[in-house]
């Protein structure tokens, strides 16, 4: 029997023929798969490699940007000339007190409330917060006991782990021992208790020099209208460099003594020091502490004297004068930790502080003859 080529059976197998042909000629797609994600790979490693060389470049760029801007400013640092305050203190030297024609007011007085000097002028104190006469502070300093007097506070009543000084015939102080012997001391407070751990035990002192704990301490904030305000040369050691950086002898010579007295300022305040950290304060280095809860700040003497320390005595006066003085009244407790503090930010300014990273020299108890009588209460709210 004949085939018809045109049977459904010829078709059927000729068609299933066909698919096996193509079956075996085509490879499957996932036969491609491993080279292309082989492709992919090494694009990627590309990508990656060239994007960590960039990130290198970028890296050693800022590398050396970072060295050179620490290279300016350590030169800057460095650099005297660049720093426009130094060397601009203007000079007055000490005068015997009586050799002056005229008497200058002197201090530290006596702050007592209710006391009055007995030397009469015609200035009076500035009692605004300095920074409402456009005055900045430019320095900061202490001495070793308090200069200023204020009875019940900072008096021969007070003691210390070097004790105290007595009130003398007129108040003149004798040298400390121990240690301290190289400076003349001041009055201390009435807060040390030497059966109080904190008052006795030994603190590690990082940034201050010459401190003791329990010892009475007073700070003195100079401000100035002509000092270097809001710029890196603000703060100067010596402070007179800082209190006449924006000021000449001929222009100094035009001003009369109120102008002074308006223009140029220190606060005071008075401290013992205590290893107790719930006394710390972060900030000693742009004034006076004001605290009105803790009562600091708040009894202000105000009158017009002169500058102060060891050099001066009631028979040698200081012709910085008449400047403002702002006392408070009260002496306060603080940690030894905030003067650390202190002593740190004193090393972060533009101008080598150094000097004034430990105490002072006190003067003596200025005598009432050269006490100004214009003396005025207040507080610094």
């Amino acid at each position: 029997m004949g085939v018809n080529p045109q049977s459904p059976v010829l078709e059927l197998d000729h068609a299933h023929d066909q698919h096996l042909l193509d079956t075996m000629c085509t490879a499957p797609a996932s036969a491609f798969q491993p080279h292309d994600k082989i492709r992919d790979l090494r694009a990627a490693n590309l990508f990656l490699s060239l994007t960590t060389i960039g990130l290198f470049i970028v890296t050693l760029s800022l590398l050396a940007m970072e060295k050179q801007s620490q290279l300016c400013l350590h030169s800057l640092l460095l650099d005297d000339d660049a720093n426009v305050c130094n060397g601009t203190k203007l000079a007055f030297e000490n005068q015997l007190c009586a050799d002056l024609e005229v008497p200058a007011p002197q201090a530290g007085g006596n702050v007592t409330n209710g006391y009055i000097g007995a030397l009469e002028v015609d200035v009076v104190p500035n009692t605004l917060p300095f920074y409402q006469s456009s005055m900045c502070p430019v320095n900061v300093h202490w001495h070793l006991g308090s200069e200023h007097y204020s009875y019940g506070q900072f008096d021969e009543n007070g003691d210390g782990p070097h004790g105290n000084i007595p009130r003398p015939e007129w108040a003149a102080r004798t040298l400390t021992e121990d240690k301290h012997e190289e400076l003349q001391a001041g009055f201390r407070c009435h807060h040390y208790n030497a059966a109080d751990p904190k008052f006795t035990t030994t603190y590690d002192w990082k940034h201050c020099k010459g401190m003791d704990i329990g010892e009475t301490y007073e700070v003195h904030w100079p401000h100035s209208a002509s000092g270097a305000c809001g710029t890196v040369n603000q703060y100067q050691t010596p402070h007179y460099d800082g209190i006449f950086c924006k000021l000449d002898m001929d222009t100094f010579s035009t001003l009369a003594a109120q102008d002074i007295a308006n223009a140029i300022g220190v606060q005071s305040q008075v401290f013992t020091v205590v290893n107790d950290e719930s006394y710390f304060y972060p900030d000693m280095m742009r004034g006076m502490i004001v605290d009105e809860k803790m009562g600091m700040g708040q009894d202000v003497a105000f009158y017009t004297g002169s500058t102060t320390g060891d050099t001066r005595s009631n028979e040698v006066c200081s012709m910085y004068t008449p400047i403002t003085w702002q006392v408070d009244r009260k002496c306060h407790l603080i940690s030894a930790s905030s003067f650390d503090k202190l002593c740190y930010d004193m090393k972060l300014q533009r101008d080598d502080m150094s000097n004034d990273l430990h105490p002072h020299g006190s003067r003596e108890l200025v005598s009432d003859d050269l006490v100004a009588n214009n003396q005025a209460r207040k507080d610094l709210r």
